[in-house]
Formats: structure tokens, sequence, C-alpha cells
């Protein structure tokens, strides 16, 4: 008998990432829901999807992700990023389904001076950290069997960062990409890969889940034009030159140290992974 899995977002750079990743085994049954398919904000309407399909796993690949714009809108980041994973968490459990969760760099302040660890002690700045810390407890609280992946700098099919600089090199010689905020840029496919090595195993828990190595935005821009033989010039500015509504952190490296230690699978370098990517 084939396992139902639930991927909620589906439409979004991870949803479909997972599609991809799980399309090609035989025994799964991928059952998409996006908002107009099922309302994760709505526990009666999460419990009657989830007990009618009694799936193997969920893959909760939705959030609410306009960082800036949540600053204004604590109320629905909340109940996307926090109710959401809480109603899918209570569903899991009540149909002995394992929950896979994903979380956020933004749940660190960005004060570090070495990778975070999945030890270190959260400290969310802005309302999107915030949101996505409490749906990680929510997580913990109300699922048996979950796995939580933090993620960091994320792209793939869909509107992300290295889309938009491709976009503004069209019509601009030079463009200000911003220095002095250092992290993981992650393909959504490495980051669906690493979920699928996890999901049909017991190794429960919390793992950051992010590509080797690190760069700046500004680093990052200057490869994916390197890559795609752009010759708009990179001006690097500072993150208070920008101005962006919400905090961001200044450093969101993450180690992916429990899947390190627990398991076999190694994520891909973010250069090759962005190569591959933009191949």
């Amino acid at each position: 008998m084939s396992k139902k899995i639930i991927v909620t977002g589906c439409n979004g750079q991870l949803g479909r990432a997972m599609n991809i990743v799980l399309a090609n085994k035989s025994d799964i049954e991928i059952i998409n829901t996006d908002v107009p398919e099922l309302d994760i904000t709505n526990l009666n309407s999460v419990l009657e999807a989830v007990r009618d399909i009694k799936p193997y796993a969920i893959v909760n690949c939705a959030a609410y992700t306009a960082v800036d714009k949540a600053e204004s809108d604590w109320d629905l980041a909340y109940k996307i990023n926090a109710i959401g994973p809480r109603n899918l968490s209570i569903a899991a459990t009540d149909v002995k389904a394992k929950l896979i969760h994903v979380s956020t760099d933004y749940v660190f302040d960005g004060n570090s001076t070495k990778p975070y660890t999945e030890f270190d002690m959260p400290n969310p700045q802005g309302a999107y950290g915030k949101t996505k810390l409490e749906g990680e407890n929510f997580v913990k609280q109300f699922a048996d069997r979950f796995f939580i992946f933090r993620t960091a700098w994320l792209y793939g099919d869909g509107k992300n960062f290295v889309k938009t600089m491709l976009r503004l090199s069209e019509d601009h010689d030079e463009i200000k990409v911003v220095y002095d905020q250092v992290g993981s840029p992650t393909s959504a496919s490495e980051l669906a890969k690493a979920i699928d090595s996890q999901m049909f195993t017991d190794n429960y828990g919390l793992f950051h889940a992010t590509c080797e190595g690190d760069t700046c935005w500004a680093d990052f821009t200057k490869e994916i034009f390197r890559i795609a033989k752009k010759d708009t010039k990179v001006i690097p500015i500072s993150a208070a030159e920008y101005g962006a509504a919400a905090p961001r952190p200044a450093y969101s490296i993450l180690d992916n140290y429990m899947l390190r230690l627990t398991s076999d699978y190694r994520f891909a370098d973010w250069h090759d992974a962005l190569e591959e990517y933009l191949r």
C-alpha cells in the first residue's frame, strides 16, 4: 500500500521541490494542498482533512514569509507561522502521522560570531522570527513524531533573491547589495533532499539544514552574475544604508550539527548548489 504524504504550501519553492524529490518513488502518493484546498489556520478543517486522508507524514511547507510586512501584520503571520503548525501537529498526532516542519535562521538574533547549532538559544528580533519560533514550540508541544528543519537564504522555483538579482541585471549597469549580513544560500532542492533523507527514519528532532559554506549578499550576487555571465556591477552597501522595515540577522550561519552527527546526509556546498540551480 502506498504511503500518503500531505504537502502543505505545495505551490511555494519548497513545496515544488518536495514534489520533484518524491515524484520518482513508486510507493508514495503525494496529496498537494495550498490555501484553497486546506486552510491550516483552521483546526477543524485540518482535523477533518487529515482524518480523511490518514497520511504517513505531513510536510509543512506553508509559511508567512513577508518579513517586513509581518511587522504590521502580526495576526496573520502568527496564524500561518504558529497556529498552522500547531493545528497540523494536533492532527498528525491524532492519526499517528509524522510531521515535518520548516523553520528559519530568523529565530536567532544574528549577534553570534560562530555558526549556530541546534542547542543555541533562540532570540528572534522581528515578528517573522518570533512567529516562526512559536510555530517550532507548538510542534514540540503537540506532535508526537516530528522533524523541524531550520533553513536560511532559501531559493528555488518561485520568487526569490537569485531571480530578483537576475531580473535587475537586465536593465541595471550596477546594483547595490548588502555586504554586512552573512549566511548560507540554500537551494530548495537541497533542502527537499535532506527532508526526504530523514522523513522515512525515526531520527526525530530539530535539525539545522543549509548548504555548506557561507557568504554575504553582495558576494552571493557576484557569484550569481559570474555563473549567469552578467556584466552588472555589484556595489556593496551596509544594511543600515539599505534600510529594511524589519531587523535582519547580521549573522545567519547555521551549523548542520545534528544531521552530521546522526545521519549520513550532507548538503552540497552553496556554490555547487547555485551552479546546478542556474544550469
